[in-house]
């Protein structure tokens, strides 16, 4: 058992391609435990509070990763 996550710094698009990036982002979900979107979550890479998040959704220890 291993879980896999996506980390993204993305943003909400609101351009004519978004259906294309929503598209993108379902079929992500289809092949990992967990998408985290940076837009959703309100911080971003680098900032520590997203990679805290991750480690808690994952239920996961920094040295586990």
């Amino acid at each position: 058992g291993f879980k896999t996550c996506v980390l993204t710094n993305n943003w909400v698009d609101d351009s004519a391609g978004r259906l294309f990036t929503a598209t993108l982002m379902n079929l992500l979900r289809r092949h990992f435990d967990l998408v985290i979107e940076s837009c959703r979550l309100g911080a971003q890479k680098p900032d520590p509070e997203i990679y805290t998040y991750a480690l808690d959704a994952l239920q996961a220890k920094p040295q586990e990763v």
